[in-house]
């Protein structure tokens, strides 16, 4: 099943059978992107949302002279543009990391699911609002933290998603960004994100081993140098949920 991560971690036990079944019926075709390759570029009309089987995708916005800023990133078990549903054009570009595997759903199959189910279209609706609860969390990171601490906030945020759908083995970070990956995401220069990487380092909380590639030792001590709260991913803590369903059906509106 293609998208059985779909939701993982968070409240996926809530579909039914019936719903998974819909969801992985949906899917109109599988595509391969390779690394760097562009996935949807901003302003394209798009008829299809993607839907992440294996691999990192990011988002990204350009400047005048061609510099990227990243504005988010998605992982297995995420669509990467259902808003494009609705909105049909992306305010935003999105490429693949490294080889990534995709499952094609059309706007047209979507709009089957969500006229069958209303709790299906809850679901991924709420999918849609797990992305605007990062972006807060990444303007939060931007605004109001330390280069050093950005990007341990950046790794926290990855480990932990990557924690929902089981794709974490509790050392190695999932995910192989470069370290100007790590400078656009973070809104820093190159050379700052390498000073930034040395100052966690010798704090003992990670080792760089190339190619993007860290090895994570001190997991506490990074939630703590980047002040992270992992609730805002709406898996545990005060922002966790138990159901998509009201609880009182009858409330007066």
């Amino acid at each position: 099943m293609h998208t059985e991560l779909f939701l993982k971690g968070r409240l996926r036990h809530e579909l039914a059978a019936q719903e998974k079944t819909w969801l992985e019926e949906a899917i109109g075709r599988t595509i391969r992107l390779e690394p760097r390759e562009t996935l949807v570029k901003r302003g394209t009309r798009v008829e299809h949302s993607y839907y992440i089987i294996e691999g990192t995708v990011l988002r990204h916005l350009d400047d005048r002279s061609g510099e990227r800023q990243l504005v988010g990133l998605n992982i297995p078990g995420d669509f990467v543009d259902l808003h494009g549903f609705p909105m049909k054009r992306l305010d935003h570009s999105t490429a693949a990391l490294g080889p990534v595997d995709l499952a094609e759903v059309p706007h047209s199959a979507i709009a089957e699911l969500v006229n069958r189910s209303g709790h299906l279209a809850r679901a991924l609706w709420f999918s849609t609002l797990l992305d605007a609860a990062m972006h807060r969390e990444w303007i939060f990171r931007l605004g109001r933290l330390k280069a050093e601490a950005r990007i341990a906030h950046l790794i926290c945020e990855i480990i932990e998603r990557h924690k929902f759908v089981g794709l974490y083995d509790g050392r190695n970070l999932p995910v192989s960004l470069l370290q100007r990956d790590y400078a656009e995401a973070c809104g820093i220069t190159p050379v700052h994100a390498n000073r930034s990487f040395r100052i966690l380092k010798e704090r003992g909380v990670l080792e760089l081993r190339g190619e993007g590639r860290i090895e994570i030792h001190d997991e506490a001590e990074l939630k703590r140098l980047g002040e992270f709260r992992g609730d805002y991913l709406y898996g545990e803590g005060d922002l966790a949920l138990d159901s998509f369903e009201d609880r009182d059906k009858h409330a007066s509106r």
